[in-house]
């Protein structure tokens, strides 16, 4: 299924076509994980209502919480021998993410809209850690597990808000 031979020389332990299976894979959850962030940081800046300063520090929390997993999947890709796809038009570009729309400012909104984002991409992260165990790589595997605890928690911290 490898759609692009991988840009790097490694002495990895991974066959070529596992490693560029992977990197796409990769390359699309920094798409989605770039874009959550950025969408994140747009309610940060726009929310208003009752609880605006409620909210609006806790999107704060919730793009900081992002950077390290953003980087870490980067860094993956570079270890597998594959180029990181991470500029913002990159990210714009394969992102699946349905775009927030500007319109929505309303504390409770925004907040069950980015709800909604972040469960959509911990879910599809889910999906990747099987891909990755189908693959046998277990590093990999084990990276989306770790990025898909954080969005789940941070799910939990959103959900929590509006229940």
């Amino acid at each position: 299924m490898a759609t692009m031979q991988t840009s790097f020389n490694t002495r990895m332990d991974i066959d070529e076509d596992t490693r560029a299976d992977m990197i796409a894979v990769l390359n699309q959850a920094l798409a989605d994980l770039s874009d959550l962030r950025s969408q994140t940081k747009q309610a940060h800046w726009n929310v208003r209502g009752p609880h605006f300063i409620a909210y609006h520090d806790l999107f704060d929390k919730l793009v900081a919480d992002l950077d390290a997993p953003v980087d870490d999947l980067a860094e993956r890709i570079g270890a597998l021998g594959g180029r990181a796809e991470g500029t913002i038009r990159m990210a714009a570009g394969k992102s699946r993410l349905v775009d927030l729309p500007l319109e929505t400012v309303r504390d409770e909104e925004v907040v069950a809209a980015l709800a909604d984002r972040f469960s959509y991409v911990a879910a599809w992260c889910r999906e990747a850690i099987d891909k990755a165990a189908d693959a046998s790589d277990d590093v990999t595997a084990d990276l989306f597990t770790e990025v898909t605890r954080g969005l789940d928690q941070s799910l939990w911290f959103l959900e929590a808000h509006v229940q």
